[in-house]
């Protein structure tokens, strides 16, 4: 049996309440279906052994035989608490003890560590020098003293590194085999992480998640390592632009964790971050407009395959964008194949097919292909979407925990309000758990995991990743499964749009005149909105403004006549110009990027958006719209000729997101683009942009 089956049955044996699939499928963060294949794995060895078999009832329920302990012998090999390595798991960890030894190695500490005989050691040894070559080392014999590695000190780094960075996107009480049973890291992990993410704010740099994750991984490796005086050999000075990021994480690694670092460890780790992915936060090209555009042009295709509309989801909008931007803008990564990924698809095949049919539209911009891992995080990124909007639908009431205290709880409570209809009752400490009334909440969210909690608890990391909405989405199946399923709320449930639609036609008949009426009802969508959506959505209004506060009456003009696409880009930008939102050259900029790149400026039929880099000349976020008095061709045949050219003054990656997600989504619309169309003064496309934003709250 593998490890999880093991714990099964180790868990069966001991759990006295009541045992489901979903449960099951929630602790060990994979699939139901998976859980059941585990018990089909475990029946099959009673069922040779004639031995009473495991019951699922209906709604998924586990019912293990009365005598099922005394089963435990046949099921765990003999031994009732320990679980014994597979050949391949005995490979690895033997493997990584090796690597990691700085002397020789007997055979005889290796089956000691592993509790199995020294000829089983032997009869692995093939297997283990075959892999460890793999990693461009070669492992030497030597009579009486046993075995040891032959190669430099990076390569032995790099094995290590590769052998534990599956395990990266598992929580500690799920590690894989190497790190239960190899200590090959060093350092405190929550003061590297500190360290780290003090440099990214510093350097204005910021890692993926992945990314994030692998460099705390090395940096352990290298902790260890050098505290064992295994220091690096010289390294090529590559001129890296992270060299000062990494002296200067290196310093204080150095300070806090007591190791002694190198020039050499500054140049591997500088060298190490060329190769791993930065989030884009403050950094804006032109690429980024476009890949946006195309994010937009795959999620209406996406949604119409599976007649689900994902249209409105401005978190999958920004997440998938970002994603795309990622995978484009540094070579091809290694992703590992990582089982919660796989555990997610396999109960999601039509999302997975849906992915992989649309993948023309995302052709248009690359010429390079996908490969299949890299496709399956886009899939997860949609099942994700998907989760957010099935549970939105449920009133679930739920405690919010972090081991890092309040503050942190606060920031992963906006992010849960803002995609679930969840009523949370308490935010508290994690050391608070133990201490809840079992009926004060349907069950509890938590960064870390929670001892003695009398609820079943979540474990999420405090950043919200879409596999973690996947997790709060397994608990949310296992509730709905379960007998005590929390109301749901009315199809016509109060929301902001529910109650300002409702109380719009009031307002309108009982105040005069319309201009009074007017601003009073935009007073109070602000506080509708505030009130709903809370302080952290509020704040981001206000850092990410809406399409009619960067599209006032004022940056808008009709009529405007354009000899061609110049003519056009260069007047769409003089407003701006005399506005202190960007300097003279900027226009240039854009004419000349233009001419260099085509017309990647245009984004949908009739419309086009140019814009430059910010060092070009940007000064201040801001748009200018102009419709043209004849529309002008701008060299993209299917999309000319162009009506509308809105110029964008960028200052960063992020903060011009929410506008250009609601222009391009109401240049979609058939309907609002003919009224922009036939709208008499810049007023009134005013006023169109601001109901249609008002219509999507």
């Amino acid at each position: 049996m593998n490890q999880r089956s093991t714990e099964i049955v180790q868990l069966l044996s001991k759990e006295k309440d009541e045992i489901t699939v979903s449960r099951f499928a929630e602790y060990f963060q994979v699939s139901q279906k998976t859980i059941r294949n585990d018990l089909k794995e475990i029946n099959s060895i009673l069922n040779q052994n004639k031995r009473e078999e495991v019951l699922i009832n209906s709604g998924g329920k586990i019912n293990p035989p009365g005598n099922f302990k005394e089963s435990l012998p046949i099921l765990l090999e003999g031994d009732l608490y320990s679980y014994r390595l597979s050949k391949e798991e005995r490979k690895q960890v033997a493997s990584a003890m090796i690597v990691n030894s700085v002397d020789y190695i007997t055979l005889a500490t290796i089956a000691d560590h592993l509790f199995v005989s020294r000829a089983t050691v032997i009869n692995d040894l093939k297997d283990i020098k075959a892999f460890i070559r793999e990693g461009n080392l070669e492992v030497v014999s030597h009579a009486n003293k046993g075995l040891r590695i032959e190669g430099s000190e990076s390569k032995k780094r790099e094995f290590l590194f590769n052998v534990l960075r599956p395990s990266l996107c598992l929580y500690d009480n799920h590690k894989n085999v190497v790190a239960k049973h190899v200590s090959v890291q060093a350092g405190d992990s929550s003061v590297i992480q500190k360290i780290l993410g003090e440099q990214e704010q510093r350097y204005k740099k910021y890692l993926d998640d992945n990314s994030f994750r692998e460099i705390v991984l090395y940096l352990r490796i290298m902790v260890n390592r050098n505290q064992t005086e295994e220091f690096l050999e010289p390294q090529v000075d590559t001129n890296s632009e992270n060299y000062m990021f990494a002296l200067d994480t290196l310093k204080y690694i150095s300070q806090y964790c007591d190791v002694v670092t190198t020039e050499n460890d500054i140049k591997y780790l500088s060298s190490f971050m060329d190769n791993v992915r930065f989030r884009n936060n403050n950094k804006f090209s032109k690429k980024t407009v476009i890949i946006q555009m195309i994010t937009r042009q795959y999620i209406s295709d996406i949604s119409s395959e599976l007649g689900i509309d994902l249209n409105t989801d401005y978190d999958f909008f920004e997440n998938l964008s970002n994603h795309l931007e990622s995978i484009f803008s540094a070579p091809p990564i290694d992703y590992q194949e990582v089982d919660m990924i796989n555990e997610v698809l396999e109960d999601n095949q039509d999302v997975l097919e849906a992915v992989i049919n649309q993948m023309s539209v995302i052709y248009q911009y690359t010429e390079r292909k996908l490969n299949e891992i890299e496709i399956k995080y886009i899939a997860v990124h949609v099942c994700a979407a998907i989760e957010r909007k099935k549970n939105k639908e449920v009133a679930f009431r739920v405690i919010v925990a972090c081991h890092a205290g309040i503050g942190t709880s606060r920031l992963l409570l906006e992010k849960l309000k803002r995609h679930f209809k969840f009523r949370v009752v308490d935010v508290i400490s994690a050391h608070e758990a133990m201490n809840l009334d079992p009926n004060s909440a349907d069950f509890v969210i938590s960064t870390v995991p929670l001892e003695c909690c009398p609820l079943e608890h979540v474990v999420v990391s405090a950043a919200f990743s879409d596999a973690d909405y996947i997790r709060v989405g397994n608990r949310i199946d296992a509730l709905r499964n379960g007998r005590n399923l929390p109301v749901r709320m009315d199809e016509n449930g109060l929301s902001a749009k529910g109650l300002i639609d409702e109380v719009r036609p009031l307002v309108y008949s009982m105040i005069e005149p319309d201009d009074v009426a007017k601003d009073f009802m935009k007073e109070l969508r602000r506080v509708i909105r505030s009130y709903f959506k809370q302080s952290a959505e509020h704040e981001a209004e206000i850092l990410s403004p809406y399409l009619h506060h960067l599209l006032p009456a004022t940056n808008i003009e009709v009529n405007v006549e354009c000899e061609d696409w110049k003519d056009a880009v260069r007047k769409s930008g003089e407003k701006l110009v005399e506005r202190g939102y960007i300097e003279p050259r900027y226009i240039d900029a854009m004419v000349h990027s233009i001419e260099e790149y085509g017309s990647y400026v245009v984004l949908s039929k009739g419309f086009a958006m140019p814009h430059a880099k910010v060092e070009e000349g940007s000064i201040r976020l801001g748009m200018h719209l102009i419709r043209l008095k004849e529309p002008v061709p701008f060299g993209v045949e299917e999309l000319d000729p162009i009506e509308f050219v809105c110029c964008l003054s960028a200052i960063d990656h992020k903060s011009y997101l929410k506008a250009f997600f609601s222009l391009v989504n109401m240049l979609r619309d058939d309907g609002y683009r003919q009224l922009l169309h036939e709208a008499e003064d810049p007023e009134e496309m005013s006023r169109i942009i601001e109901k249609y934003e008002h219509s999507t709250v």
